[in-house]
């Protein structure tokens, strides 16, 4: 017998998957487990039959059969009654709820452990409170910053306390509907307390022991603290508590730049805060090519932020309620005072209480959990998603990771992790949005390159908007011309990255894109001009020409 998986369009019930077994057992497939949910069939079927026979089935009874690929037998795993659990999860926020939710569509009995709030970072302290409070601090920035002539708006002081009520009841909201509600809708069962492992096979939580066939460690990060003078002295706050203010500080320092800097940062300066960022490096987000990160900059310092580059902290003092940040930038002694100061430098995996030696679970520099292509740790019996592991700190990262261990540990698929192409955006205003390689990263790789950089005053929604501080780039492959990286700084970056990431992820060429008409007065339609422009100047192209 081998065994395949094959993706199927069209099935919207548990009626379809019985209509797709019935097709399938009647070409001889055993072990059939269709699910309409994830739209796809996994199967057994004698080696002397033919696999195209299977799309053929699918077909007559009226779906769509796609992709089939054949899957190693070797991990399948057994759901039986040596554990407590076919799968036991550490951890509820996104890799874990993507990982229970599919392993209880294999019929696997599962359990979950959190010791602090259900729905782990994005719901509670990350994506949804932060997003929700940019867009509101958005709004009051346009109001008193409005670009159009003959409209005259303004905006009252801000009643922060209004809206971090608000934040926190759409929070509630959604932590019920995407998390805790889940887990009687999938018959997952609930365990509240700190686990730590006794051995591979069992944890221990509030003294008691529970077993597990498989387990998954899925307990995020927690922001860390870099190793300035004083700072451990003062009362900085984290991305978390900033989140809870009730008072907008007059002034608030920002230590750190990277993306959680920038949009809290901005989120405040919007609100009515004067906000300085500094960082160590020279270039900022010098992760990204220098074309991004200088438009990124002149937005910031065009809308009133303070940006500081290369500096060296000396130390940080408090005295009553004001904060000192005493910095070194070029040989320059400075002196950065403010009511609030965020601590924004980098987040540590949540691992210390885990007890991972006892599972043999090793570990990296930074105390990560380190996985293979299979989302396996060191011990094939336990394996680990999302943050934890230092990947892509993405909340859809993880939910992907936590889909794939569901298939590998409990459905035997050995799906290999592919996360070669990920897009990012950074919520700030303009966005930032990345998917690909940089240009240095590509030549790191080995690609002859060529690159295209159309600023942002070139694109016909961007000129509309009167706000045209930003850039498109675009990184393709010389001799192939297939697209290797999008990055883009603009107003809805974070809505076009999308179509970058399907250009990116099947190969599309700079051709492709020219070739595809784009609609006119839409974002999008800056990656034609950017692919345009790779041997023409669009500026001297009439509206929608190619």
């Amino acid at each position: 017998m081998k065994k395949y998986r094959i993706k199927i369009r069209g099935m919207s019930c548990s009626a379809c998957e019985e209509h797709i077994v019935d097709a399938l057992e009647k070409i001889g497939a055993k072990n059939i487990q269709a699910s309409f949910r994830q739209g796809e069939a996994v199967f057994e079927l004698p080696e002397d039959k033919v696999v195209d026979h299977v799309k053929m089935a699918i077909d007559e009874v009226n779906y769509q059969p796609g992709k089939i690929e054949e899957v190693s037998l070797q991990n399948t795993v057994d759901i039986d009654d040596e554990g407590d659990f076919d799968l036991l999860i550490i951890g509820s926020g996104s890799a874990a709820f993507s990982a229970a939710i599919k392993a209880t569509e294999y019929g696997a009995k599962v359990g979950m452990i959190e010791r602090g709030t259900v729905g782990g970072t994005c719901v509670n302290i990350g994506c949804v409170p932060s997003k929700t409070l940019l867009r509101a601090s958005e709004i009051n920035y346009l109001a008193k910053n409005n670009p159009f002539h003959g409209l005259h708006t303004s905006a009252n002081e801000v009643d922060l306390t209004s809206l971090i009520e608000q934040k926190d009841e759409l929070v509630s909201e959604m932590r019920s509907k995407k998390y805790v509600d889940l887990i009687a809708e999938y018959g997952i069962k609930f365990i509240k307390g700190d686990a730590s492992f006794i051995n591979e096979n069992q944890i221990v939580v509030n003294e008691k022991i529970y077993s597990a066939n498989r387990f998954l460690i899925a307990t995020g990060v927690s922001p860390s603290l870099p190793e300035i003078k004083g700072l451990a002295d003062a009362d900085y706050l984290t991305s978390t508590s900033l989140l809870d203010l009730k008072v907008i500080p007059k002034r608030l320092t920002v230590i750190g730049s990277g993306y959680i800097g920038l949009e809290l940062g901005q989120l405040f300066h919007n609100l009515g805060s004067e906000v300085t960022l500094i960082q160590r490096s020279e270039q900022l987000l010098k992760e990204y090519d220098p074309e991004i990160s200088d438009a990124v900059k002149n937005a910031l310092i065009e809308q009133g932020i303070t940006v500081i580059n290369g500096a060296h902290y000396d130390r940080v003092e408090q005295v009553g309620e004001i904060k000192s940040v005493y910095i070194t930038v070029n040989s320059e002694e400075m002196v950065l005072e403010s009511e609030q100061l965020l601590v924004a430098t980098g987040r540590k995996p949540n691992t210390e209480t885990l007890n991972l030696d006892k599972a043999d679970v090793k570990v990296g520099s930074h105390n990560e959990i380190i996985i293979n292509d299979f989302a396996q740790t060191s011990n094939e019996k336990i394996y680990a998603a999302g943050d934890v592991t230092y990947g892509p700190q993405f909340v859809y990262v993880a939910a992907h990771e936590g889909g794939v261990v569901a298939d590998n540990a409990i459905g035997g698929l050995n799906r290999k992790l592919d996360l070669s192409v990920v897009p990012s955006v950074i919520f700030t205003h303009p966005s930032i949005a990345s998917v690909g390689l940089t240009e240095k990263q590509a030549k790191e790789k080995g690609y002859e390159v060529k690159t295209s950089v159309l600023q942002l005053d070139a694109v016909p929604r961007a000129i509309a908007n009167h706000e045209t501080n930003g850039v498109f780039k675009l990184i393709a492959d010389a001799k192939t011309s297939r697209l290797l990286g999008a990055h883009i700084v603009a107003e809805n970056a974070g809505e076009v990255i999308y179509t970058a990431t399907l250009a990116v992820k099947f190969g599309l060429t700079v051709e492709d894109l020219k070739g595809t008409m784009a609609p006119y007065l839409t974002m999008a339609e800056g990656l034609k001009l950017a692919a345009l422009t790779f041997d023409k100047d669009v500026s001297k192209l009439s509206c929608c020409a190619g």
